[in-house]
């Protein structure tokens, strides 16, 4: 692994270099070699309830979607460990943020609790919500430069700190 010229903190490396692309790919064997698993875990009461049953074109965008994951783990995995280039991290960073509030908005369809009634989450559902709130969080915080050993993330120590001298 590159040696970044910026300081990573321990939890963005081990989210972003290990757990999140070890989800990724997790991601990626349900949608394309578990479809059925997929589906009824993401809304079973319009799962089919057998395999067979799986319509083509549906069976065609899950293999679609594997494709996806797997690009999310290329990037986080290969690309984010090639390079110690603070521009780069960040374009990568940016574009994963954009896309984890398009994976949120997909989600309407389910209803509003989807986003907030941890109760009746499933597996999927933790892992559709629960670690995207996680994975946008901690971009977010990359992106405003929290605990980067750059000059926006000095800065931003820097105003916590004054809010909390008040």
């Amino acid at each position: 692994m590159a040696s970044p010229a910026f300081k990573l903190p321990r939890f963005y490396t081990a989210f972003f270099l290990v757990i999140e692309p070890i989800s990724a790919l997790v991601g990626a064997y349900f949608a394309h070699f578990r479809p059925l698993d997929y589906l009824q875990m993401t809304h079973a009461a319009s799962a089919p309830s057998y395999a067979a049953t799986i319509p083509v074109s549906t069976s065609v965008v899950l293999s679609q979607l594997a494709n996806l994951y797997f690009l999310f783990t290329i990037n986080e995995a290969l690309v984010l460990r090639s390079t110690s280039d603070l521009r780069v991290w960040r374009t990568v960073l940016f574009g994963l943020l954009v896309a984890d509030f398009g994976h949120l908005y997909s989600l309407k369809a389910l209803g509003s609790e989807v986003y907030w009634n941890v109760l009746k989450w499933n597996a999927m559902d933790w892992g559709n919500v629960a670690f995207v709130y996680a994975g946008a969080t901690l971009r977010m915080m990359f992106l405003a430069g929290i605990g980067l050993n750059t000059e926006s993330g000095r800065k931003v120590a820097e105003r916590v700190a004054a809010r909390k001298a008040k």
